[in-house]
């Protein structure tokens, strides 16, 4: 069963653009039945023309990336809730945890920054997704 992984930003054109491409890649890497998704809750017309040339440049294909809006239905079926600076307390339901990734600073005001911490919290997460995978494989437990 594929889980999903989603990343949350106010305009979903940026923060949450970086964090879902980075995750999709390191998750097709390790084979992981795993998809990121990005939305948000005021929406851009369009990706961030600076994220979108940044990740083009790392051979990240962002073509049909478009923003959206978050819904509350799409937040409840989420295997994992990752914000980076989005509210969305008003759309949750009892049980949602959402992870905050506060400390990213703004893709337009220093895009190099972004890049760095949002690589730097994916490959944790990822490191504690591969972990649980591993402890649950069926290798393991036979």
């Amino acid at each position: 069963m594929t889980r999903t992984v989603l990343f949350l930003c106010p305009h979903s054109a940026a923060k949450s653009v970086m964090a879902a491409a980075y995750f999709q890649r390191l998750a097709d890497q390790r084979r992981l039945d795993v998809v990121a998704a990005f939305a948000g809750t005021e929406p851009d017309a369009a990706i961030s023309p600076a994220v979108a040339e940044l990740l083009q440049a790392e051979d990240i294909d962002v073509t049909g990336f478009v923003p959206r809006l978050i819904t509350s239905e799409e937040l409840a079926q989420a295997w994992r809730v990752i914000s980076l600076g989005c509210e969305v307390g008003h759309l949750l339901s009892p049980g949602i945890v959402v992870e905050q990734w506060d400390d990213v600073p703004p893709p337009s005001q220093n895009l190099a920054a972004a890049r760095a911490l949002i690589l730097t919290h994916v490959e944790r997460l990822m490191g504690t997704i591969t972990e649980a995978e591993s402890r649950y494989s069926p290798e393991v437990l036979s």
